[in-house]
C-alpha cells in the first residue's frame, strides 16, 4: 500500500491512485485531519456516486464527531453563516438555488462576457511580458479568474483588491479539513470578512440593481423566489471560493503540463498561428483529464446503507470520488498516463457529474481557453524557470494546484511611444 497524502505524494499523486484502483477500488482511509472517508477510485464507481441519490451533500448526514469541529468544510464557513450553499445541500433546495444562477453561467451568456476575459489576460500579461519572467501562479493564474468572478458577481473593481486578498488567504493556505495543513483561523478570518462585504454588498445593491449576479440574486428573491439574506450571501461567497481556485489551479497545471510535454505544446502552438482553434477547445478537456484542478469531488455522505463497487457503505459514512484516479482508468481511456490534446472520446470527470455538476464549467473553459491561447502566441518561448523536482504543490486534498511556476521568455517587444 503507497503512502497517501505526503508532500512526496502531492507531487505526483498518480502511481499511488493506480495501485488503489487495481488493489482496492473503494477503501476506507483515515485522512491526515483524524476523518475516516471512502475513497472510490475507479471511473465507473465514481460515475455512479457522483449521481447517486443516497449520497447528500449535506454534512447533517456525517455520522462522526468531526461535524461539530468543521473538519470537512471551509474553515469559517459554519461560524460565518456560509453552510447554506450549492456544495452542503440537497434538492430540493438545490434545485431552488441553482436555478436561480444557472442562467449566469450558460455557455451562451458566458460567451458575453469573452472581451472582458480577454481584456483581463492581455493586462495581466502586459504587465510582465517585457520582464523576461514571472510566476504565472502569482501573477496570472490567480488573479484573472479572480477578477473575472468579481466582475461577473457585480463587485465594484475599486473593493476587487480586497477579494483578492481573501482570496489568497485561501489558496495560500490548505484547508485542514480537506486534508492538508494550513492556518485555519487565517482563512476563516478571510472567509468572515468576505461574508461581512456581500452582506453589506448586497444591502447596497438594492437600492442601484445592476445587470450583475448579485443584483439577479436580489431581484428573484424580490419577486417570490423566497432567497434569504444568508442564503445570498453564501451563494456569492462560494461562487467565488469554487469559481477562482478551480480556474487558478487549471491555468496552471495546464500551463505545467504543456511545458513538460514540448511536442504537444507545439501542435497547439502550430494550431493556434493557422488560425484553428479546434485543438485548443480538446487541449482545454484533455488538461482538465489529465491533471485536473480538482483531485477529489466534494464531500458526500451516505443517507442509508448502500454499496459502491461491491463494498458495504453504511449511513453517515463519508464518500470522497478520487476524480484524478478516475480521469486516470485504463477501463474507461485508452493510455490515460499519456497526454493527448487531441483526444476526442474523453468523457472526464474533471468539473463532476450529475445535479452537482460544476456550475462554472463554461466560464472557466472560456478563462483556460483565452489563458492558454495568450501565453503560447504571445510567450511562444515560454518555458519553466526551475528544475521540476523543485515545484511545490500545495499540500490538499480536494483541489490540485502548484504553489508557484516561474517561467522564462524572450521579453515581448514594447511598441515605441
Amino acid at each position: 500500500m503507497p503512502e497517501l497524502f505526503s508532500w512526496q505524494f502531492a507531487t505526483d499523486p498518480y502511481p499511488a491512485y493506480a495501485w488503489l484502483r487495481e488493489h482496492a477500488p473503494v477503501r476506507w482511509t483515515t485522512l491526515p485531519s483524524g476523518v475516516g472517508a471512502w475513497l472510490v477510485t475507479r471511473y465507473a464507481d465514481a460515475r455512479q456516486a457522483l449521481a447517486d441519490g443516497r449520497l447528500s451533500k449535506n454534512p447533517v448526514h456525517h455520522a462522526g464527531e468531526s461535524l461539530a469541529k468543521g473538519r470537512t468544510g471551509i474553515p469559517g464557513e459554519r461560524n460565518a453563516d456560509l453552510m447554506t450553499h450549492l456544495l452542503n445541500i440537497d434538492p430540493p433546495d438545490h434545485t431552488r438555488l441553482r436555478r436561480l444562477v444557472s442562467k449566469a453561467f450558460t455557455p451562451r451568456t458566458v460567451a458575453v462576457f469573452e472581451p472582458r476575459v480577454r481584456e483581463l489576460t492581455d493586462g495581466f500579461i502586459d504587465a510582465f511580458a517585457g520582464r523576461g519572467e514571472a510566476d504565472l501562479i502569482h501573477e496570472f493564474a490567480f488573479p484573472l479568474p479572480i477578477h473575472a468572478i468579481c466582475d461577473l458577481l457585480g463587485v465594484p473593481r475599486e473593493d476587487q483588491g480586497d477579494f483578492r486578498d481573501w482570496a489568497g488567504m485561501m489558496v495560500r493556505h490548505a484547508v485542514p479539513g480537506q486534508g492538508g495543513g494550513g492556518t485555519r483561523g487565517g482563512v476563516a478570518r478571510a472567509v468572515k470578512k468576505m461574508r461581512a462585504y456581500l452582506v453589506e454588498l448586497i444591502h447596497r445593491k438594492r437600492g442601484d440593481l445592476g445587470d450583475d449576479l448579485i443584483s439577479g440574486l436580489i431581484r428573484a428573491s424580490d419577486h417570490g423566489e423566497h432567497l434569504t439574506e444568508n442564503e445570498a450571501a453564501a451563494m456569492a461567497f462560494i461562487l467565488l471560493f469554487a469559481g477562482f481556485e478551480t480556474t487558478v489551479n487549471l491555468i496552471g497545471n495546464g500551463v505545467h503540463t504543456l511545458l513538460a510535454h514540448p511536442a504537444q505544446r507545439a501542435a497547439l502552438q502550430d494550431s493556434l498561428a493557422a488560425g484553428d482553434g479546434t485543438l485548443l477547445e480538446t487541449a482545454v478537456e484533455e488538461l482538465l483529464r489529465y491533471d485536473g484542478p480538482v483531485e477529489m469531488a466534494t464531500w458526500r455522505y451516505a443517507t442509508e446503507p448502500l454499496e459502491i463497487g461491491g463494498r458495504p457503505v453504511a449511513a453517515g459514512d463519508p464518500v470522497l470520488v478520487v476524480l484524478a484516479a478516475a480521469d486516470r482508468d485504463p477501463a474507461r481511456f485508452d493510455t490515460p498516463d499519456t497526454i493527448d490534446l487531441a483526444r476526442r472520446d474523453n468523457p472526464h470527470l474533471g468539473y463532476g457529474h450529475g445535479i452537482h455538476y460544476c456550475l462554472g464549467a463554461p466560464l472557466a473553459r472560456l478563462e483556460a481557453r483565452t489563458a492558454f491561447a495568450a501565453l503560447l502566441t504571445r510567450l511562444p518561448d515560454l518555458r519553466l524557470a526551475a528544475e521540476p523536482d523543485d515545484l511545490r504543490w500545495r499540500g490538499g486534498l480536494i483541489m490540485r494546484g502548484l504553489r508557484t511556476l516561474p517561467v522564462a521568455f524572450t521579453p515581448e517587444a514594447r511598441p515605441a511611444s
